[in-house]
């Protein structure tokens, strides 16, 4: 069986290009399930309802988000009602949503979990112990389980990765828009990779204009980033596993 995980999706130019490629792509690459990191697809920032449904209707099966999914006020209901989008499972407990699910698609359980990192971002639970805690119970009902790691920092993705390796098919980095040339099998059964990317402007800064950020890089002072919209690539990866025993044979970095 065959994964695709896009990484985050940067504003309305992100989505359109998502829309746009991914019905063919998923015919084309024979992908049984596809996962997008969704916490900027609202204007860069954020994200809502009515832009989260644009992506289940091309094929998403599942978003994932990270520290700006709370960006905008309707999205607490909305995430008690679509369970198709992911929080991080290691907020507090009693934050709206869930953090972790289980999908049965044609008889085949795929599970999720949307953890976030901790060094130079607010803190929260141990990523670590609660990955570890929901990959367990978890493995109870599926071997089939992917992870997204929304993270700052390099070593403490690879940490995790390492950590998790006996429990989870895949473990995969986003939040710094940067897809890294890293991935690899861990253990000769878990997918890793310290970032996917993004889907954004190539010529930008993380998706954003770049005159404004080296303009807040020169001056100091803040300003409201807007999204680039020229030149958009899609960064993903596509992890081909075994569905009987959940052990990934292959990560491919993918760019349409």
């Amino acid at each position: 069986m065959k994964l695709l995980f896009i990484g985050d999706i940067v504003g309305s130019p992100g989505r359109t290009k998502v829309c746009a490629n991914l019905p063919e792509l998923l015919k084309k690459e024979d992908i049984f399930f596809s996962i997008a990191q969704g916490e900027n697809i609202a204007g860069g920032i954020g994200i809502t309802g009515e832009t989260a449904k644009q992506l289940f209707k091309v094929g998403i099966d599942c978003i994932t988000t990270g520290n700006h999914v709370w960006k905008h006020n309707a999205i607490y209901d909305y995430l008690k009602q679509e369970k198709r989008v992911l929080r991080p499972a290691n907020y507090p407990e009693g934050v709206p949503g869930l953090g972790f699910a289980v999908y049965e698609k044609q008889a085949i359980k795929i599970g999720v979990v949307n953890l976030e990192g901790r060094v130079f971002m607010s803190s929260k639970r141990d990523p670590f112990k609660v990955g570890q805690s929901i990959a367990e119970a978890m493995r109870k009902e599926t071997c089939n389980i992917f992870v997204d790691f929304h993270a700052e920092v390099t070593s403490e993705k690879r940490a995790l990765g390492l950590y998790l390796s006996d429990y989870v098919t895949a473990c995969l980095g986003t939040h710094t828009h940067v897809q890294t040339a890293d991935e690899q099998i861990i253990n000769d059964r878990t997918a890793y990779i310290t970032d996917v990317g993004m889907v954004g402007a190539q010529d930008s800064v993380i998706g954003v204009k770049k005159e404004e950020v080296i303009d807040h890089f020169l001056f100091s002072t803040p300003r409201k980033f807007k999204v680039a919209k020229d030149n958009i690539v899609a960064n993903c990866v596509i992890i081909d596993f075994d569905v009987n025993s959940g052990q990934a044979k292959s990560i491919v970095r993918y760019n349409f």
